[in-house]
């Protein structure tokens, strides 16, 4: 079922998607954006501090690979809090055949996926008080593409409110709440439904469960 809603796009798919990234930040053969974010939790009853993340509550973990249009083509459910962005990523299903998902294009990230282990995801380069003109405006052009995976978990937790504290503490529960809330994401988009609060793009501003 889930393969309906969510799903890898083809290569016409793929050529619309890198025109469409060109347009918004002038970087050429990027079909998505990939970033994780924190779903909060109750203490899980087995290796809760495995759950307790960097801002000191229990999460479990979504990674998202969204097109131009926020619109989820791969998603992964369900690491503990803990666990760091890069590791995720290597921990996916995703990973271990991404060679053949990509093919010659690439991925936008942050800077957890700087590394050889990440060689189809274009980063930003880290700023060491070094950086030419050239690395900003680099920095810049990722970052304008990149907001796109931050605006697509900002809009699902702002019409799914639940989200940003699903009161469960049974993970298998919460993965399929989280793996519902991603499908139901994607089938707004494709019905061209907008937030009424924020028609503009759901802010992650004040949303302390990133």
């Amino acid at each position: 079922m889930g393969h309906t809603f969510i799903s890898w796009p083809n290569a016409y798919e793929k050529a619309a998607t890198a025109a469409a990234f060109h347009r918004i930040c002038g970087i050429s053969g990027v079909i998505g954006a990939v970033d994780g974010c924190h779903i909060r939790v109750q203490r899980p009853p087995i290796k809760p501090g495995d759950y307790m993340n960097r801002k000191s509550y229990y999460s479990v973990l979504l990674q998202g690979i969204v097109d131009e249009r926020g619109r989820f083509i791969d998603i992964f459910a369900g690491p503990p809090g803990r666990v760091h962005d890069a590791r995720m990523l290597r921990l996916s299903n995703f990973y271990a055949t991404w060679q053949e998902k990509m093919g010659e294009y690439s991925l936008l990230g942050d800077g957890a996926y700087i590394g050889q282990d990440f060689p189809f995801v274009i980063t930003p380069k880290r700023d060491n008080g070094a950086l030419t003109e050239v690395d900003q405006l680099q920095n810049t052009d990722i970052s304008r593409g990149r907001v796109i995976v931050e605006q697509a978990f900002g809009r699902m937790k702002c019409k799914w409110r639940r989200l940003r504290d699903l009161q469960n503490n049974r993970i298998d529960t919460v993965v399929m709440i989280i793996m519902a809330a991603c499908f139901l994401h994607n089938m707004c988009i494709g019905a061209g439904e907008l937030c009424q609060e924020h028609p503009h793009g759901c802010p992650r501003e004040g949303d302390d469960n990133e």
